[in-house]
């Protein structure tokens, strides 16, 4: 078994794709429209995982580990974002990359205070856990004083 993908439903494609590219730094890699479904499919995947050769990809198969979001066409609300649990991406530095998001205005729920683990949330609710790759960083302000917000 192999794992291929996780997919999430959003509700606005613009402000999601700003959400997992621009702030987190994922890279879209594939999109497939579909007018009779009346839906599209984006194939967002980490930049250590962007294919050295873009052009060998033929179907969202090729490209794993890989996170789709999926945006249907007509209005549907979405509740909930944890049922499923979360997504998880390992970062270089958890700090810089919290600081990052802080200053795109997104809400840091569980902050990094271990210099290892912190939470954020998708603009549909999301859940998303960030890890520092390797051994956890020294514990350092503001982080180490910063309470948890909301659920994550």
């Amino acid at each position: 078994m192999e794992y291929l993908h996780t997919m999430v439903r959003v509700s606005n494609l613009e402000e999601s794709l700003d959400f997992y590219c621009s702030q987190l730094g994922l890279v879209e890699a594939h999109r497939y429209d579909s007018e009779q479904g009346r839906f599209t499919l984006v194939f967002l995947v980490t930049r250590e995982d962007v294919p050295s050769t873009i052009e060998r990809i033929s179907s969202a198969s090729d490209l794993r580990p890989a996170l789709e979001l999926t945006y249907n066409w007509d209005a549907e609300e979405y509740s909930g974002g944890r049922n499923f649990g979360h997504l998880a991406y390992a970062v270089d530095n958890i700090y810089d990359k919290c600081q990052k998001l802080m200053d795109a205005g997104v809400t840091i729920n569980r902050p990094p205070r271990d210099g290892h683990m912190a939470f954020v949330r998708s603009p549909d609710n999301i859940s998303i856990e960030l890890l520092q790759r390797g051994d956890a960083l020294p514990p350092q302000e503001p982080w180490q004083s910063m309470p948890n917000i909301g659920e994550w």
